[in-house]
């Protein structure tokens, strides 16, 4: 299995998975976060980092920069791709020094990265079924991501 779906009934239980995965998590993992604006992508990532040792209100997307730094348990390095009209702008704030660093990095949007995602890393798509309600399919790319996706299905 290299995918899961979960349904979330509100932004509460949307935190809640993203608490669980955090808990799961090592230094080095890269998320990506796909979805259309309001899906869910934030309030993953406060999940995450609230399981990774902050209070969930310390996050909030880096609206006007494109990544925001978190030290939780380990450094959580928060991508926000939505403003991002070429990816030259995200190649120089450095971002391979965060993406590859000893933390965990959340990007959302990104789809707009493009190619300068690499080859393996944990797939999250976030998708509206009602005003409350998120579908959220995981995915795998690569070996550590697949026994992430089982530990993860087991809880």
């Amino acid at each position: 299995m290299d995918d899961i779906k979960i349904i979330t009934k509100d932004a509460k239980e949307t935190i809640c998975l993203g608490g669980k995965l955090a808990k799961l998590l090592k230094p080095g993992d890269i998320i990506g976060l796909f979805g259309e604006l309001g899906s869910g992508k934030t309030t993953f990532v406060k999940g995450i980092a609230s399981g990774l040792g902050l209070k969930k209100e310390s996050v909030n997307s880096p609206t006007f920069v494109l990544m925001n730094i978190y030290q939780g348990k380990m450094p959580i390095y928060h991508f926000d791709l939505y403003r991002l009209e070429d990816k030259m702008q995200i190649e120089e704030i450095g971002y391979e020094d965060f993406l590859y660093a000893k933390g965990v990095s959340l990007v959302e949007w990104a789809e707009k990265a493009k190619d300068l995602m690499p080859k393996e890393y944990l797939r999250i798509y976030f998708r509206h079924k009602t005003i409350n309600e998120r579908e959220i399919r995981i995915v795998a790319k690569g070996k550590r991501y697949l026994i992430l996706i089982k530990e993860l299905n087991k809880k």
